[in-house]
């Protein structure tokens, strides 16, 4: 112990003694003697090229040169005359004509070494080019010797640009701010400057729609210019510039660039205080090294512990995206395998009507998966938004049975349905779409992960809660996979989605969606034997809900329907004419619109449409406009958005321009002849 204090007393004693050399004169006598004959020695300032001269928010100078030349200062003990300047081009002219001493800040080129010296060469940064966000990232100055360059006149930059490339066509403006402007507002092509100067008059001032596409082969080498005639002044500055440290240099660097964070033990303050009282500096010491030895075994181990989260989390991810491929390959391999055997003619009718069958199928495995992608994508961006209709629970229930009741015939399994719900009360107020979604995932779990048995769907009310149990007889899930299964991008096996398929979203979106909806979810699993997950969300009657439960819907009467459909996609038009025209109940005269403005001119001049079908990307005028248009002119004529863009997003857009519902691409023709029944309905009862 005695050896260790004797080290720490001879360790402070040569802080104290180079502390005390560092105070030292660093000029001799003949150049003290003249720094204090002189009134005033001018320093040029061009507080505009920010970060290192500028005017901060305080109206005062600021940056990183200004604070190393006050460093200079101190070094020598003397204050010089600062001189401001707003234009670069009078501080080259009054630099030449040698009406000031020095300039804070220069780039050195052959042209300026006539006239003066140059000192510091604080540090190095590369001259980029900067252009519009749309511009080709990939394209290199060369690319750029027959377009605008904005430079600010008078700039090293300027001066390099016009000896090299003399027939370029330079855009000249007084400062770097300006020529920004001029290349966001189209006026120029491209900018350049210097890489940190442009990073931060960029985030500072606000300026968007730019970017940062290469460097070029220059750079800015800032130092202190001194006027060559005065030979005493460059000795002082000679020395003054030796004798700044790297350290001190450095921690220049760090408070403006960096967001540095010094340990105490290397501030001036903690030396002078220690050199003074030496045994409480001493027991300090001992104390904080036990306490950072503490705090980094303790950090050490947290990011152990991140570390291992994220990687964990990367591995997911990376099977997951691996996954993707296959998820979406094998549908679009059956899709575009069985669409080439269509083409055969050798082919029996019972074997095309399987392979349209597999086409049909493969092509709604593929839409479920890009759905699934695109709902957690808007779900872990916190943009889905909730929008309650009346749900009728029980035709629910029912509807998702007949959904899932082919997968589960695949593999010889039974879905049941114990509804306890009474009819009067089967009605409520919910986010239809989303508990669809939830229960689907739900079902669509169970089918999966059972090979044999059933799945049991259970329905009841609870208190102020409806809930909803499903139940199955599979693999159940391992003990210490229950916490993760609602996380995204997890399956409770690494080698799930291989025997199961599967992107191991469902779940995920189901827990989200039933927080959204207000609702909890939760699960009871052992291994091998099942599981049974409990969905309960908020009792919310409907009025009237009795008379909505007896309600019948009216017979469709057959007659000629006007249809007009928007549409600018042949193959989509295509198809839904089709679809239409072999309606039995309905007899359909079609008219097309291939964009948006087509389609409020036959609105305006045909009175006899029933029925608009309107795509919402579509040329020279979009569907969202269109319907604002027709709906201005006829406010009763039902228009039906169809689309591939089918987030609730979408649909409340598409509503809120005034579309009376809504059809997500590819049209199914289950989910199509429901709306054109409420709607020709609706229309002809009207007239």
């Amino acid at each position: 112990m005695l050896k260790k204090i004797t080290h720490i007393f001879i360790f402070f004693c040569l802080i104290i003694t180079m502390t005390s050399c560092s105070n030292q004169d660093i000029l001799d006598k003949n150049e003290r003697e003249w720094l204090l004959k002189q009134d005033t020695i001018s320093v040029a300032v061009y507080a505009y090229y920010p970060p290192y001269q500028f005017i901060n928010k305080k109206d005062s100078i600021d940056g990183i040169l200004v604070d190393h030349f006050g460093l200079i200062e101190n070094k020598i003990g003397y204050r010089f005359r600062k001189k401001y300047y707003t234009n670069w081009s009078n501080l080259i002219k009054d630099a030449q004509n040698k009406k000031i001493d020095i300039v804070l800040e220069m780039q050195e080129t052959v042209g300026r070494e006539k006239y003066l010296n140059f000192y510091t060469k604080f540090f190095e940064t590369p001259f980029v080019l900067v252009v519009k966000e749309e511009v080709n990232s990939t394209l290199k100055f060369n690319d750029f010797l027959d377009k605008r360059i904005t430079v600010p006149k008078g700039y090293s930059i300027d001066d390099h640009l016009k000896e090299n490339y003399p027939d370029l066509n330079i855009k000249n403006y007084p400062d770097d701010i300006t020529c920004l402007l001029k290349l966001q507002s189209g006026e120029a092509d491209a900018y350049i400057g210097g890489k940190a100067l442009v990073n931060y008059l960029m985030k500072s001032e606000g300026i968007t729609g730019l970017k940062v596409i290469t460097e070029i082969d220059y750079s800015y080498i800032p130092s202190i210019a001194v006027t060559k005639d005065n030979k005493i002044l460059n000795e002082i500055m000679a020395k003054a510039t030796r004798a700044i440290t790297d350290e001190e240099k450095q921690e220049i660097l760090d408070n403006w660039l960096f967001d540095v964070v010094k340990p105490f033990y290397k501030k001036p303050k903690f030396w002078i205080i220690s050199s003074i009282t030496f045994l409480t500096a001493l027991a300090s010491i001992i104390l904080v090294h036990f306490y950072l030895k503490f705090k980094i075994k303790q950090r050490t181990k947290e990011l152990q512990i991140a570390k291992d989260k994220a990687e964990e989390s990367n591995r997911i991810k990376t099977n997951f995206i691996q996954n993707i491929s296959h998820e979406i390959r094998t549908p679009m391999n059956g899709i575009m395998g069985f669409s080439e055997l269509l083409k055969s003619g050798t082919i029996t009718e019972e074997e095309r009507q399987e392979y349209t069958k597999i086409i049909i199928e493969s092509g709604k495995d593929l839409i479920h998966s890009v759905d699934n992608i695109l709902e957690i994508s808007v779900l872990e961006t916190k943009q889905s938004k909730i929008r309650f209709t009346p749900t009728n629970l029980e035709e629910l229930l029912l509807e998702l049975i007949t959904e899932h009741s082919s997968k589960a015939n695949e593999k010889n399994l039974s879905i049941e349905l114990d509804h306890k719900i009474p009819k009067e009360k089967n009605t409520i107020i919910t986010d239809q779409p989303k508990l669809h979604k939830i229960l689907s995932s739900l079902i669509d779990n169970g089918i999966k992960f059972t090979h044999t048995g059933s799945i049991i769907i259970f329905s009841y009310l609870v208190e102020d809660y409806v809930a909803i149990s499903i139940k199955d007889t599979g693999i159940g899930i391992k003990p210490k996979d229950q916490d993760i299964i609602f996380k995204s991008f997890s399956q409770s096996e690494k080698e799930i989605s291989k025997n199961f398929g599967g992107l191991g979203l469902g779940l995920a979106i189901a827990k989200e969606y039933t927080d959204l909806i207000g609702g909890n979810i939760s699960f009871i699993s052992k291994e091998n034997e099942g599981s049974s997950f409990l969905l309960k969300i908020p009792y919310t009657p409907m009025q009237n809900n009795a008379e909505l439960a007896t309600k019948k819907k009216g017979e469709i009467i057959p007659e000629k329907h006007v249809v007009l459909i928007a549409e600018d996609g042949e193959i989509n038009f295509l198809f839904l004419k089709t679809v239409l025209t072999k309606m039995i109940d309905f007899e359909f005269i079609i008219y097309r619109a291939k964009n948006g403005k087509e389609a409020v001119e036959i609105c305006e001049g045909n009175e006899k449409i029933n029925l608009v079908l309107m795509d919402i990307k579509m040329p020279i005028m979009d569907g969202y406009d269109a319907t604002k248009r027709i709906k201005k002119m006829r406010p009763d004529l039902p228009v039906v958005a169809q689309t591939a863009y089918s987030t609730e997003e979408d649909i409340e857009k598409a509503l809120a321009a005034g579309c009376d519902d809504f059809l997500a691409k590819p049209v199914d023709q289950k989910i199509l002849r429901p709306i054109l029944d409420k709607y020709i309905s609706i229309f002809r009862n009207k007239q």
